[in-house]
């Protein structure tokens, strides 16, 4: 409810006003205040559902004509670590499929880091001919769909003989034009008085790119290892059509290829795919946030 009064008035703590001018009732901020909060709430329900279901289940163990049924865990089995301890003690394979994702990610990310901040830097520091063009490019090769590139990488990789070994899915994954897009848009917000002083003191480019711009850049260099990361765990095309043997895919892939006879493996195998993507938020959660912060202050 709006209150009228007349000009000249001041408005007082607690909502009360004496005249001069319109204010809203305590009633409708306090009812905003709280369905902000209950819809953050909610939201946060729906978006963790699917991951608290994986892991509560993780310690069940029912019968197969009640998986088949469309039985949940929790009320139709008992509870048993039995799948834990298969996973990370009788069978090997599990984990060492996982040492082998993480490792292949940690290349990719450590290689589209290098590529997109040498390429980023020229883009957003240094003028040549075609720059506009070649951006331009880079942007629409960008929004391609993955499928749309298996061919072509397809070809290329077998003229090299590359297929069935990991190298396949690291060279086409180093030298994706995102990173090269981001770390452009993170170093043009770098003042360029910082790269003046690093060659008045003397620094080389590669110095000045390792020493002034990668450093002033942690939250956007924080946030492309996270994606980058995150984007290559979750690959399922690339495996099965560059590599030769199934023993080679990643977890991703051999978690989608597991039997569905055995839920209990399959939802601690969830579980363990988890583990690093949660780990790598929670440690980069400071650059993550100060990144968000930075660009909406844009």
């Amino acid at each position: 409810m709006n209150k009228r009064v007349k000009p000249g008035g001041t408005v007082k703590s607690g909502g009360a006003v004496e005249p001069g001018g319109t204010v809203k009732s305590d009633g409708a901020v306090k009812s905003g205040s709280v369905a902000k909060p209950l819809l953050m709430i909610i939201l946060g329900i729906v978006v963790l559902f699917p991951v608290l279901f994986t892991f509560v289940n993780s310690f069940f163990v029912t019968e197969l004509g009640e998986q088949l049924a469309g039985q949940n865990f929790v009320s139709a089995g008992h509870f048993s670590l039995m799948a834990y301890y298969k996973v990370f003690l009788a069978t090997p394979n599990y984990l060492l499929k996982f040492w082998k994702s993480i490792g292949l990610c940690s290349v990719i990310a450590a290689g589209q880091l290098a590529v997109g901040c040498l390429a980023g830097m020229a883009f957003a520091k240094y003028r040549f001919r075609g720059k506009q063009v070649w951006f331009a490019l880079m942007v629409l090769f960008m929004i391609l769909p993955v499928q749309a590139a298996l061919v072509p990488n397809y070809l290329i990789l077998s003229r090299l003989g590359l297929l069935g070994s990991y190298w396949a899915l690291i060279l086409p994954a180093v030298f994706s034009p995102f990173s090269t897009f981001l770390m452009t848009l993170v170093f043009q917000g770098i003042p360029m008085e910082l790269l003046e002083a690093a060659r008045l003191d003397g620094a080389g480019t590669l110095r000045t790119l390792v020493s002034v711009l990668v450093p002033a850049a942690k939250p956007g260099v924080a946030c492309l290892v996270v994606l980058v990361f995150v984007d290559n765990w979750n690959m399922v095309e690339q495996p099965m059509v560059f590599l030769d043997s199934v023993q080679q895919f990643p977890l991703s892939v051999f978690l989608a290829s597991m039997s569905g006879y055995n839920y209990s493996l399959q939802y601690v195998c969830g579980v363990l795919c988890l583990i690093p993507v949660t780990l790598l938020f929670l440690f980069f959660n400071e650059e993550l946030s100060e990144e968000i912060v930075v660009t909406a202050m844009k």
